[in-house]
């Protein structure tokens, strides 16, 4: 190309079903449902570069609240790295969250072009795979539970209020909702959702360990057989001791960073993250 054009513009709807496929060919092995939940969470926050008007790269910058954003779904096609699409897309996503803290979920080859721009390195995550099979568990029915007392207890393990997209993933089609209860209040909850490949589990968050293992071992009766995915942040040592408990096998890791303070999270009760594209 002589003197290609690159524009970075705000997603359409079916953008971003695009752009999840692009993950999916990355092995990235999106949610069924990924596309229309992601888009619930910040219509505005989904930038697609194009280079002479063909699609080249992808980023997710959702806006939670005005203190707190997270960068995703950040890819380039392989045949438009030389362009700059990549920093364009960085940039564009900087701009839009503006003075936010912002947190990602980046592959390790990754991390060092974030770190240029002013990201810090928190923790190490894992995906896992293993294999569904059937336990025995108890949870309990989420009918039982209404949103108004899940959204306080997933507020304690995410630094923003995600009420729109939380609404749309623990009712996606396929899924599988789980919760524990204990005198009368949420302790734990997770979410299975069929992927291209298998399923996947996040979040899922516990107050304990045996209640994180009550919650696995009901999701996992939900995908008899199939590839089954738990993406952990490796400093839970009751995590890591879950998933060898189960016999999964770390896939990959990603390092979780933020530019600005880290936000306190209680990362010893986080078992599952909910997604790596959205925090």
């Amino acid at each position: 190309m002589n003197n290609p054009q690159l524009v970075v513009r705000r997603m359409t709807a079916d953008d971003l079903a695009l752009a999840v496929d692009w993950a999916a060919e990355e092995g990235w092995n999106p949610g069924l449902n990924d596309a229309d939940c992601f888009y619930q969470a910040d219509p505005d926050g989904f930038f697609l570069a194009t280079v002479d008007n063909t699609p080249a790269g992808c980023i997710a910058a959702v806006a939670y609240d005005e203190q707190f954003g997270f960068v995703g779904l950040y890819l380039t096609r392989p045949n438009m790295r030389r362009y700059g699409v990549g920093m364009a897309l960085l940039h564009a996503a900087k701009g839009y969250l503006g003075d936010r803290t912002i947190g990602a979920d980046g592959v390790t080859n990754m991390v060092p072009k974030y770190l240029q721009i002013g990201f810090s390195p928190a923790h190490k995550n894992a995906r896992y795979q293993g294999i569904g099979a059937l336990y025995a568990s108890s949870c309990a029915d989420p009918a039982d539970i209404s949103f108004a007392e899940l959204e306080p207890y997933d507020r304690r393990f995410f630094p923003a209020p995600r009420s729109r997209f939380l609404q749309r993933w623990i009712q996606q089609q396929g899924g599988c909702f789980r919760t524990v209860q204990a005198e009368g209040r949420l302790v734990g909850y997770g979410l299975l959702r069929p992927c291209r490949n298998g399923f996947k589990i996040g979040p899922l968050f516990a107050d304990t360990p045996e209640i994180a293992d009550e919650l696995y071992r009901s999701l996992a009766s939900s995908a008899v057989g199939s590839p089954l995915f738990l993406d952990i942040p490796v400093c839970n040592r009751a995590a890591l001791e879950l998933v060898q408990r189960y016999g999964m096998t770390m896939v990959f890791e990603t390092e979780r960073i933020y530019r600005g303070a880290p936000p306190p999270l209680p990362l010893e009760q986080i078992y599952g993250i909910t997604s790596f594209e959205l925090g």
